[in-house]
């Protein structure tokens, strides 16, 4: 494998994040005793691409426990995150850095490896998966890239680290990573070779942990548009591999169509790939090992539930426009905006309904401003009645009537429907 720790001309500008004063004092404790420090990763990859930093990633010869050692000396807090594959995290003025010592793979099976640790810069950068992800550079900027990957990055090549079918048979979750990062940086295809290395490999991505696929795929799904990504995943056989209840692409397609920049929503993406069916949508959401807030929100985007269901009729060009009006209230007081947003504009692209109607639907949804129901419990007690299951059943009883009415009545004339009712 070609490569080599010579640092080459190229330079990082040094940018705010490298020195802002939380990084500093992270990488003078880390040198306080002599040894050097790079930053490696994800920081360096999109500080040269141009992109916002998200994590500041440093990599050190120094083992684990001289790492939480020198940390400690200088008052910082370190926390052993990762310390049996040499990772601590460092925190400083309430901002983490992890910290990684140098490794090499001393045995891998696909999806853990045994590590040693070193302090060849090289060796390190050989175990990473892709060429760009292999940089590194010093706290002054100089850059280190034994793998070609700023040239790359800039001709937005995605390119295993060596040999493809050694990486991925190192770590199989490297199959998925490569095609995250296609969707994210890749310009140009990938080679024929590579795909076929990684479509007679796709198999093997069922013996990974479901939270292990869920953090690389939904990462894959919130690119600006994954769709030419998913459509090459579709046709090797590689999307079938751990999500074969993904049909046609036709619903995310209209999906990407009416969403706005920036709003990217890698659940309800997820949802346009499946069946409106909730068990469908619940299998792929144990499977994948789903939070139960976005497995929840899974299963409702498949089969909407009835307040969500009378929201769709604003989509509806036959309705009766208020009622349709009054459908998508009532949703927006019991399911909230961000969920009645997303149903809209999934039954929008699963009906190809009109951009017009789907733009007039979903300004009412940006114009709303909750609204309380005016009653609680004490003013059902205050009318002499016990604490008691009574209680509540009168209060749902009246905040029925509020509903029905538009969510319109007044406190007083809610107190009198309860007096009512009350008897």
């Amino acid at each position: 494998m070609p490569g080599s720790d010579t640092p080459g001309p190229a330079r990082l500008d040094v940018q705010d994040w490298m020195t802002a004063p939380e990084t500093r004092a992270v990488i003078a404790a880390l040198t306080a005793q002599g040894s050097a420090v790079r930053f490696v990763g994800g920081c360096v990859r999109d500080a040269l691409a141009g992109r916002p930093v998200q994590d500041v990633d440093i990599a050190t010869p120094d083992k684990p426990e001289a790492v939480m050692a020198l940390l400690r000396a200088a008052g910082l807090k370190a926390v052993p995150t990762g310390i049996d594959h040499g990772t601590v995290t460092a925190v400083a003025g309430h901002k983490p850095f992890e910290i990684t010592t140098l490794r090499e793979d001393v045995e891998t099976d696909g999806r853990r490896a045994v590590v040693a640790f070193t302090d060849d810069w090289l060796a390190d950068a050989s175990r990473r998966d892709l060429t760009f992800n292999a940089m590194s550079c010093s706290p002054e900027g100089q850059l280190y890239d034994p793998f070609g990957g700023a040239a790359d990055l800039k001709a937005g090549r995605v390119r295993f680290v060596g040999d493809a079918r050694a990486r991925i048979e190192e770590d199989y979750l490297r199959l998925l990573r490569f095609f995250r990062f296609q969707a994210h940086y890749g310009r140009v295809a990938p080679e024929p070779d590579v795909l076929a290395v990684m479509a007679s490999l796709a198999p093997q991505l069922r013996s990974l942990s479901g939270e292990r696929l869920r953090q690389e795929f939904l990462k894959l799904l919130a690119a600006p548009d994954p769709l030419p990504v998913l459509a090459l995943m579709r046709d090797h056989d590689i999307l079938a591999a751990f999500l074969p209840e993904a049909g046609g692409q036709e619903v995310l397609q209209r999906l990407l169509m009416q969403e706005q920049p920036g709003s990217e929503n890698p659940i309800l993406r997820l949802a346009a790939l499946l069946p409106g069916e909730a068990a469908v949508a619940e299998a792929v959401g144990q499977r994948l090992r789903l939070s139960g807030a976005e497995r929840e929100a899974l299963v409702r985007l498949a089969a909407p539930d009835n307040d969500l269901t009378a929201a769709n009729r604003m989509l509806d060009p036959q309705d009766d426009p208020e009622e349709a009006r009054h459908g998508l209230r009532v949703a927006l007081h019991r399911r909230g905006a961000a969920a009645t947003h997303a149903q809209l504009l999934m039954e929008g692209a699963r009906r190809a309904a009109a951009a017009d109607t789907l733009r007039s639907a979903l300004a009412l949804v940006e114009s709303w401003r909750p609204r309380s129901f005016p009653l609680s419990g004490s003013d059902v007690l205050a009318l002499g009645f016990p604490a008691g299951p009574r209680v509540g059943a009168l209060l749902r009883q009246v905040e029925d009537w509020w509903i029905a009415a538009d969510l319109a009545p007044d406190r007083a004339a809610c107190l009198d429907r309860l007096r009512e009712l009350a008897g």
